[in-house]
């Protein structure tokens, strides 16, 4: 992993697409750890916090799985971003302190409307990350992410979600939309977040 060039960008643009960052076995694992084949394990993903939590297919549409850290598969991913979260705080002094993180399937169809990652009346999260598990996803599938400037409708990205790709960008700064997708779309979704001080 290359801290220093995916510091400058992040500093300079705010963003940055990896290209298959994690060795290949680890991806292979990982795909195989997100699927829904366990119905208690996976449950539909609701919007909001607290009490106003609520799930709302129109606006978002997948089910998750919060990573477990006593899974051999699912504590070597958390290492490698353990390993990026301590060289981004030496390289950037961003004070992160932990990483939360989930599977997330959206079937056929599924989306997530526009939105910004960082809850309402919080202000911890800071990096948001996405690593893609999708084998031989194809542009017609869909699924793609698409990044705004943080002032309007402008499209500064479109991520087409393709296998062993990740893309981490500023969570305050961009809000972005998960495009519908026409097969299931697997990923890991996750905020590097610092100490919420409200």
């Amino acid at each position: 992993m290359n801290i220093a060039a995916i510091a400058e960008q992040l500093e300079h643009v705010g963003y940055i697409v990896l290209d298959k960052p994690l060795v290949e076995n680890l991806s292979a694992l990982l795909f195989a750890r997100c699927h829904d084949d366990e119905h208690q394990k996976f449950h539909a993903a609701q919007i909001g916090r607290g009490s106003a939590k609520q799930q709302i297919d129109t606006i978002r549409g997948d089910v998750i799985s919060w990573l477990d850290a006593s899974d051999s598969t699912d504590n070597a991913y958390l290492n490698w971003m353990e390993s990026l979260r301590a060289g981004l705080n030496a390289a950037l002094y961003l004070g992160l302190f932990d990483y939360e993180c989930h599977y997330a399937i959206y079937g056929a169809g599924a989306a997530y409307a526009r939105h910004s990652d960082v809850l309402s009346g919080k202000r911890n999260r800071i990096l948001s990350t996405v690593f893609y598990l999708n084998e031989d996803w194809q542009a017609s599938d869909g699924g793609e992410l698409v990044l705004f400037k943080p002032d309007g409708d402008t499209v500064i990205a479109t991520v087409n979600p393709t296998f062993g790709k990740m893309i981490i960008f500023l969570s305050e700064s961009f809000p972005h939309q998960v495009l519908a997708a026409h097969n299931n779309r697997r990923s890991i979704a996750g905020w590097f977040r610092v100490r919420d001080l409200n």
